[in-house]
């Protein structure tokens, strides 16, 4: 029980240093716990996040991984790391692996904007702008508070499936 108590005294200092700006402190304490933690999700992607923090995405990666196999995330860190992991991917220029970090990420949070926003993205590199573009009409529809939007919602959400529909006129 002392030992859990070390370790979530440790992590929750290290978290506030890195929410105080001190993610350089806040990420040689969480390496030290990773570690003594090797195994530990939550830790792992407290690091993950701090080198995130620092631009070091490339040293992200195998944190939010880890994270990411170990299991023990609440469902908000698991979303957290999904995006993570999902965006350092984008960002450093592995689109394939984002997209597919973002799809087993919608799979478990299907109606998430957030999530769908990062997917686009991450489509949109990959070179399928027009499934990054029907995603994003499709979340607009269903998260903007907008009246107009609303008002045309299910047009809206009718050609997100049909971009290309174009009518024809008798001539």
């Amino acid at each position: 029980m002392n030992n859990d108590h070390q370790r979530d005294a440790a992590l929750a200092q290290a978290v506030q240093l890195r929410e105080q700006g001190r993610a350089e402190q806040a990420r040689n304490q969480l390496i030290e716990l990773t570690e003594r933690y090797p195994d530990d999700a939550e830790i792992a992607y407290q690091t993950a996040w701090a080198h995130d923090v620092l631009e070091l995405e490339a040293e992200a990666v195998p944190f939010y991984e880890r994270a990411l196999s170990n299991g023990g995330l609440t469902g908000e860190d698991r979303h957290g790391a999904f995006l993570g992991l999902g965006s350092t991917y984008r960002v450093l220029g592995r689109y394939e692996p984002a997209v597919q970090t973002m799809g087993r990420a919608l799979e478990e949070f299907p109606d998430d904007p957030a999530l769908q926003a990062f997917m686009a993205m991450a489509l949109y590199n990959s070179g399928e702008g027009r499934q990054a573009v029907r995603l994003l009409l499709k979340a607009l529809a269903a998260t903007s508070s907008d009246r107009r939007v609303q008002d045309y919602r299910r047009a809206i959400e009718h050609y997100a499936d049909d971009l290309d529909g174009v009518q024809q006129q008798d001539q």
